[in-house]
């Protein structure tokens, strides 16, 4: 028989956890620089990078493994769990630890103008709670239905960051992969909400699971690629295909389009290894007109050059032209916007390349490359 005058491991941990508490505020700060260099790190040395997602993806297989193997030990009579207050404390160190890791990626590649801004927002929003104690421990003793989404979106966000990184998967690979990991490791805590002991509750909690998966799903078009982005972009009324560059100068009416055609570039930047199809979406109007499909690949670091040159226009081509670059799964990487008109009111396409605000700075203009795609 266990002498009760001997502590458990738990019992002496919490003392730990109590003192480590006093500087829980480093942590948060520490996470978001480590995301940063994992987010450079993508770019300059992919393994180091791979190293940090690694760690991330190990944090959280510990404490679901840590979770679950105290549900075991105490049905057979063994107390090995951590008191609640340490379990809590580590748990919100792990969930500080994600969402600061992965913010830089979506700080980067999020296009504002449009719905992704409001899943980069959440993101925002959860990091502040996770680090205001009064906040997320109300969450976690008294909101438990909140608590769980928050969970379940701290995987599915790193999955979708290190997915990429870690194995070269494409986004859309990623995406179903972070959506199926993330309704397995949030199987912990519907359990532990719903605690399925007959048939209905067991029919609730997969039922439960398979509409968070359907949400993450459904709303894919508001989720930035966290791993793509665009770092420049033109519009030309020629190409260099030597040099892989716009040229050129035109103002953009009617009868420039129809008499010489149109170049849209994009620099995209990816993951080395990686290699993936994206698309030229040629809207008119916000109607489409167009879609050409182009294959990239990862690790250049100016970005994977790849243009489309449209030649074909409807007889009224005038108003608001937009040309986005999505994936597969219709996230979207960036967009070129233009407008054809008579007067003053015409684009110039004058084949000077944009960098988008919030990307690091590469010299694009001048890069070379010999891996890039065209499509007409």
């Amino acid at each position: 028989m266990k002498d009760p005058t001997i502590p458990s491991t738990a019992a002496r941990l919490e003392p730990l956890v109590a003192r480590l508490r006093r500087y829980h505020w480093v942590w948060p700060p520490i996470a978001f620089v480590l995301g940063l260099l994992g987010f450079f790190l993508v770019d300059r040395q992919q393994w180091l990078g791979a190293v940090l997602a690694l760690g991330l993806v190990l944090t959280w297989a510990l404490l679901i493994v840590e979770g679950i193997a105290s549900k075991w030990l105490s049905r057979r009579g063994r107390n090995a769990a951590l008191p609640r207050a340490a379990a809590t404390f580590i748990a919100q160190m792990v969930h500080q630890e994600t969402l600061f890791f992965c913010l830089p990626f979506f700080l980067a590649t999020t296009i504002w103008t449009s719905g992704q801004a409001v899943f980069t927002g959440l993101l925002i929003v959860c990091s502040i709670l996770a680090i205001l104690d009064p906040l997320y421990f109300g969450l976690s003793n008294r909101h438990r239905w909140l608590y769980f989404l928050l969970h379940a979106l701290c995987v599915f966000v790193v999955m979708l960051v290190t997915l990429p990184i870690m194995l070269s998967l494409t986004t859309g690979e990623s995406l179903i992969l972070s959506i199926l990991a993330m309704m397995f490791f949030s199987l912990p805590s519907v359990m532990g909400l719903l605690k399925p002991g007959g048939v209905v509750r067991w029919l609730a909690m997969a039922g439960l699971l398979i509409v968070l998966g359907g949400i993450a799903w459904t709303g894919r078009t508001w989720i930035p690629p966290a791993t793509l982005w665009l770092s420049g972009s033109a519009l030309s009324p020629g190409f260099d295909t030597a040099a892989r560059e716009p040229s050129g100068s035109m103002t953009l009416t009617p009868q420039a389009l129809r008499s010489r055609g149109l170049y849209v570039y994009t620099a995209i930047r990816a993951p080395r290894g990686l290699r993936e199809k994206v698309y030229h979406v040629w809207r008119h109007e916000g109607d489409v007109v167009e879609r050409i499909a182009l294959v990239i690949h990862g690790g250049r670091d100016q970005g994977y050059r790849a243009w489309t040159h449209k030649q074909n226009f409807s007889a009224d081509l005038k108003g608001r032209w937009q040309v986005d670059v999505v994936t597969q799964t219709g996230q979207r990487i960036g967009s070129v916007r233009f407008t054809v008109a008579e007067g003053d009111e015409a684009s110039t396409a004058d084949g000077n390349i944009q960098r988008p605000l919030g990307i690091p700075g590469w010299n694009i203009r001048h890069a070379l490359g010999s891996h890039d795609e065209q499509a007409d």
